[in-house]
């Protein structure tokens, strides 16, 4: 669980940095959208490198699903029965990790096939094009308010999934505690406001 989790938050920084190219024109984000089919070259075929993240990502996931669900059998088998009375020490980002989690699973689907494959898009999804294509799916309502849902899902499940990952692995300590939350803290703002900044600016009209 926390090491696919890691792996997830690895990629979760890459795509945010990738995605806030949109702020610098349709050229050079359809630039960067191309230098992700050709990385790797001319060692690698096209999108060879590509197809290895999304391998790589797609076993995370469904590691982090499986890892889940076992987890989830194996508390239920410890304890069959409820407590009767509940002290809520645990903040809402740990309470609700499984629900956020089926959330975003659900919100994977729906942006592979809305920005990748085009079969949700709306607005004529243009093949090459991706600057286009993202600003016609924030052009909606709809489009918003699925993939802001889904950002702050992300910054809820980052906040607690790191600073839990770091104890499951041994990193954490009492002394290191107020740091990991920190930087657990620091994670989910930054991911979640960059996230959450594209279709805001094409909301606003700062990206058109």
């Amino acid at each position: 669980m926390a090491v696919s989790g890691l792996i997830m938050l690895g990629y979760l920084v890459a795509h945010v940095a990738g995605n806030l190219k949109v702020f610098f024109g349709p050229e050079e984000f359809n630039e960067y959208a191309h230098w992700l089919r050709v990385m790797g070259a001319p060692l690698l075929h096209h999108e060879w490198a590509l197809w290895i993240v999304r391998i790589v990502l797609l076993a995370a996931v469904g590691a982090h699903a499986v890892s889940a669900y076992q987890l989830s059998r194996r508390d239920i088998k410890a304890r069959p029965t409820a407590y009767v009375h509940r002290r809520r020490r645990a903040s809402y980002a740990t309470r609700t990790m499984r629900w956020g989690g089926i959330i975003l699973a659900l919100f994977i689907v729906w942006h592979i096939l809305d920005l990748t494959t085009g079969t949700v898009h709306t607005g004529g999804f243009e093949e090459g094009k991706p600057y286009q294509n993202v600003v016609d799916t924030f052009s909606t309502w709809y489009g918003n308010v699925i993939y802001i849902v889904a950002m702050l899902a992300v910054g809820l499940h980052v906040r607690h999934g790191f600073w839990s990952a770091a104890q499951t692995l041994g990193v954490g300590n009492a002394r290191r505690e107020r740091l990991l939350r920190g930087l657990a803290n620091g994670l989910a703002v930054v991911l979640t406001a960059g996230f959450v900044s594209v279709p805001v600016a094409v909301m606003t009209g700062v990206v058109s």
